[in-house]
């Protein structure tokens, strides 16, 4: 993006108040971002993949783990932040089967996002909305889906964080969706963190080919963990050395617990020395067995919030 289209941004979007400002420069790897801040947190977001980079809440670290290895370059992932996985989750598999050439996660992670609206609101948060139209992508992305489909994500920054992500189907047959927002949350020892709220909830565990298994106490990282937790629209929360992150959601029946361990972060390449002990990710979905159908004319809402205890 050039510099006079990230100027044309910010005459329309920016804001420039005593309580709030936000403006869009260019990022690394010229990926131009939105830099927000206001008296109750500060945030980053990248307009490739609406990708959130960052949250910190007044007086706080950041809440978000970006790997300090993270490769910033045009229709590539970044590890770390908030990715949005969308229109599916993990390999593609499409009506007819998958196609391997499709990205894991979806599209929705490496294209350019539009900005329609930003807003400072009374309660002192900052609300950004992003759009994206399948009628405007390009044909590659129209390859691989040819639903007549907009997605709508709100962020909104503060105290607390609030995302939703809303799929409208506007055409006549049912479109199914896999999505997920997969947040990297940032601990500070993953050998002394837990999650609490899916007790005796079932999950597909991945390493173990996708056996499903019942989860009988806290979840504690010591090897490699990549389960999808099904059928849980419950709060959980991440208890950390020094302070607890709650998620809570709605429109979300799967809880995504990764961590790669050891043996396969060394593999990654990505995740900066040791970085698999300074980050979890905790993601709200509709994944597996929950996957999502939207009826034509409908919309399906995906929220979720994380707040600090």
């Amino acid at each position: 993006m050039s510099h006079s289209e990230i100027e044309k941004l910010n005459q329309q979007f920016s804001l420039n108040t005593k309580q709030c400002q936000l403006q869009f420069v260019k990022g690394e790897g010229r990926i131009p971002v939105v830099e927000i801040k206001n008296s109750q947190a500060s945030a980053r977001i990248s307009l490739q993949g609406a990708h959130l980079l960052s949250w910190v809440p007044e007086g706080e670290t950041d809440v978000i783990w970006l790997s300090p290895d993270a490769r910033f370059e045009i229709g590539k992932s970044v590890r770390g932040g908030i990715p949005i996985c969308w229109p599916w989750f993990g390999a593609h598999e499409g009506s007819h089967g998958g196609n391997e050439n499709f990205p894991a996660h979806g599209f929705a992670r490496t294209v350019f996002w539009d900005v329609s609206d930003t807003c400072q609101l009374q309660s002192g948060e900052t609300r950004i909305h992003f759009k994206l139209e399948m009628k405007q992508a390009d044909e590659f992305v129209k390859t691989m889906w040819l639903v007549n489909t907009s997605v709508e994500y709100i962020v909104t920054i503060g105290s607390v964080l609030t995302l939703e992500l809303i799929t409208r189907n506007n055409g006549t047959e049912n479109i199914e969706i896999g999505e997920a927002l997969h947040t990297y949350f940032n601990v500070q020892d993953i050998t002394k963190t837990t999650v609490t709220g899916l007790h005796e909830k079932e999950y597909l565990d991945k390493p173990d080919n996708f056996k499903r298994k019942k989860q009988n106490a806290d979840i504690k990282i010591s090897d490699e963990v990549d389960r999808v937790y099904v059928n849980t629209p419950d709060e959980v929360t991440i208890n950390n050395q020094q302070r607890k992150i709650t998620i809570s959601k709605q429109g979300s029946q799967s809880t995504i617990v990764w961590n790669p361990g050891k043996q396969v972060a060394e593999k990654m390449g990505d995740l900066g020395e040791a970085g698999y002990l300074k980050m979890l990710c905790v993601e709200s979905g509709n994944a597996a067995e929950n996957v999502v159908s939207v009826a034509g004319g409908e919309s399906h809402s995906l929220q979720v919030v994380y707040r600090l205890v």
